[in-house]
């Protein structure tokens, strides 16, 4: 008899998205005659940009090619990536990172997932509320929690963010092992400040805690004064772990590229107080897990950081925050209470008192897909998220929409 493991048991019924998603196929198939826009999962819709394109079929066509092809690269990335990388997102910026500390993926949903395999099971985690789901499902999945409990399980340290702290929770009065932050964040499009992230670092160095910082949304940010990288930050070379991605930046949803950074200065320790390089265990887990993501892939994404391709980043995001201002705008002047939209491309709503009731009335009622904010913790309770990933005339028409809807 083969048993599971039954730390899967624990989870919640479905994944947030395959829920969504389900409730939506079915409104689809009893109103044939209705016509949905989809303003939920952050999925982009505006095509790969001409530079990226071209350098994705330079690298098709040197794989057909008897003196260009390659076959098995560097699991960690080729270096032509990992160099442009740490020149323009980092070292651009003032942020010492090297292109030896940057490890290319095939996106940071599932860095952000697997990282947690490298840690003891009594870890002591702080996860932010609301908060993207994977980083909870993972490690209830390595065994890590209780069971659920009135939406939040057992053995995690809830982090509350709140219209009273704008979304960035502060570093608790007590020691973490591990602690998960995302900035700007999904779901709310709250950003933190230096002073902010200050906080964190200082607070991670003091109890020799790691921050597991999910930056996949960096891109968007539009004020100076904000921070993009959490390298920007002093001491956090000592105390923190970066994720990136190009899904959102340059469109790669469907192509799939993202990396890890990890300071060759981290530590982490054994039971007899020995330390290790945190970069190196990744290392040997992304080595052996993984062959790396494909040169035509890897091609189209350093494609990202020649000047052709910075300033199409820039009209692509320009875009998307077009649309998050339209939504914001709407939303405000409606009467509802809003976060995010200025830095990030999501737009969090104060929208009721159950969120699955608001989705299900907006699907009913303007046939508008929204995503409920407690599927990200309790405190999205009464909240939506909406989403700029989509057209410009069908993100107008979603508006109007729900101004009819929501009245």
């Amino acid at each position: 008899m083969i048993k599971i493991n039954e730390n899967y048991l624990k989870l919640q019924a479905s994944y947030l998205f395959t829920t969504i998603s389900r409730k939506v196929e079915a409104y689809a198939k009893d109103n044939p005659d209705k016509k949905i826009i989809r303003l939920g999962i952050g999925d982009v819709t505006l095509p790969l940009s001409k530079s990226v394109v071209e350098a994705f079929h330079r690298g098709v066509d040197e794989m057909s090619r008897a003196e260009t092809f390659k076959g098995y690269g560097p699991e960690q990335g080729y270096a032509f990536l990992r160099e442009a990388i740490a020149a323009h997102d980092f070292q651009a910026r003032g942020a010492q990172i090297g292109a030896h500390e940057i490890f290319v993926s095939d996106g940071s949903k599932g860095d952000t997932g697997n990282f947690q395999e490298l840690f003891a099971q009594d870890l002591k985690i702080g996860i932010p509320d609301p908060v993207y789901p994977v980083y909870v499902d993972t490690n209830v999945m390595a065994g890590r929690t209780g069971v659920s409990a009135e939406g939040r399980y057992e053995g995690l340290t809830y982090l509350e963010g709140n219209s009273g702290n704008g979304f960035v929770p502060a570093p608790p009065a007590f020691p973490l092992d591990l602690v998960y932050l995302c900035f700007p964040n999904n779901p709310t499009g709250a950003v933190a400040t230096k002073a902010q992230l200050k906080a964190w670092v200082d607070w991670a160095r003091q109890h020799k805690a790691l921050i597991l910082f999910d930056a996949a949304y960096a891109a968007f940010i539009r004020d100076p004064q904000i921070p993009v990288s959490i390298y920007e930050i002093e001491g956090a070379r000592e105390c923190a772990v970066e994720f990136r991605s190009f899904s959102k930046t340059a469109g790669f949803t469907g192509t799939r590229c993202g990396f890890t950074v990890i300071p060759d200065t981290l530590q982490i320790w054994d039971q007899e107080g020995q330390g290790h390089r945190l970069m190196d265990l990744w290392n040997r887990r992304h080595s052996t897990k993984t062959n790396g993501v494909s040169y035509p892939v890897q091609m189209a994404a350093a494609a990202v950081y020649t000047p052709e391709g910075q300033k199409e980043v820039k009209e692509l995001t320009d875009y998307y925050m077009a649309n998050a201002k339209l939504i914001r705008e709407k939303m405000s002047s409606l009467g509802f209470e809003v976060t995010g939209g200025e830095n990030g491309p999501y737009v969090w709503v104060k929208a009721g008192t159950d969120s699955w009731a608001t989705f299900d009335q907006i699907l009913e009622k303007a046939q508008v897909v929204v995503t409920p904010g407690s599927g990200f913790g309790t405190c999205g309770q009464g909240y939506i998220r909406i989403s700029a990933f989509n057209h410009r005339e069908k993100v107008i028409e979603a508006l109007g929409r729900l101004e009819t809807a929501l009245q």
